[in-house]
């Protein structure tokens, strides 16, 4: 389902992965992956992270984002089946997956676009969910009345390409709703 939103290119792919598939991964990811909790630098104080973060990637590029400089691991069998599977409907050579982990409602990810220095002119993200379903937000930067929200479901891809991160802003926020895990892996291309 491509998202009709001014100066945006996202498409939403609800089956992405047949759930069976999608659990599998959630579970072999979730025991194997080193997870760590970073510090991040908020109007000068520092904070622990709000979920947990891993990096992995093929070109040995590192990544940057608020203060936080993560070196990849190599993929691991499991990211190198997922990247296959995006790549063939994308077309695009993924470098690189940031996985987040949010452990429960009060992990999150506050506004932020995916405009790093490293991703290029126009990057291109492609964002799988696997387990809890979670709300994604978006805002327009300049067009304050364009904002829209999307249930993220286990096993479905959000495709973000184009101008989208000049001019939208992300973010998936608290809930105090009591809920479980998910795991997010966004892969992207790293110059």
């Amino acid at each position: 389902m491509k998202l009709q939103l001014p100066d945006s290119d996202i498409t939403y792919f609800s089956n992405f992965m047949e759930h069976d598939r999608a659990s599998s991964y959630f579970k072999k990811l979730k025991s194997s992956v080193p997870w760590r909790q970073d510090d991040i630098r908020v109007y000068g104080k520092l904070y622990p992270q709000p979920r947990l973060t891993a990096l992995y990637g093929n070109n040995n590029r590192s990544y940057s984002y608020s203060g936080i400089v993560m070196k990849p691991l190599p993929f691991s069998d499991a990211l190198l089946d997922i990247r296959k599977k995006i790549s063939v409907l994308t077309n695009v050579e993924f470098t690189s997956c940031l996985l987040n982990l949010y452990r429960d409602g009060k992990d999150s990810n506050g506004w932020h676009s995916d405009d790093e220095k490293e991703l290029g002119e126009n990057p291109v993200i492609a964002s799988v969910s696997l387990g809890q379903e979670r709300y994604f937000h978006l805002r327009h930067k300049k067009l304050k009345q364009f904002k829209h929200k999307i249930l993220l479901e286990h096993g479905s891809l959000l495709l973000m390409r184009g101008q989208t991160q000049h001019f939208w802003q992300h973010q998936i926020p608290k809930t105090t709703r009591p809920i479980g895990e998910r795991i997010n892996l966004t892969f992207r291309v790293i110059a």
